[in-house]
C-alpha cells in the first residue's frame, strides 16, 4: 500500500490501515509511519509488550 495522497483534508477513512498482530484491531495510517508503514505491526506500544511477553 502506497501512503495518502498529499492533499489530505481530514478523510480518515481515504487511509490505509491493516490488523494489528497482538489485538487484530485494525490500525489507520499515520504521518508518523509514513517511512516505515510496511514494518509496523503493533497499534500501540501496550500491544507490542502484550506480543512479547504471550510468546
Amino acid at each position: 500500500m502506497s501512503p495518502p495522497a498529499p492533499a489530505f483534508r481530514g478523510n480518515k477513512s481515504a487511509l490505509p490501515s491493516k490488523p494489528c498482530a497482538a489485538c487484530g484491531r485494525p490500525m489507520s495510517w499515520r504521518r508518523r509511519w509514513a517511512r516505515t508503514w510496511s514494518e509496523v505491526k503493533y497499534c500501540s506500544d501496550a500491544c507490542r509488550r502484550a506480543k512479547a511477553a504471550r510468546a
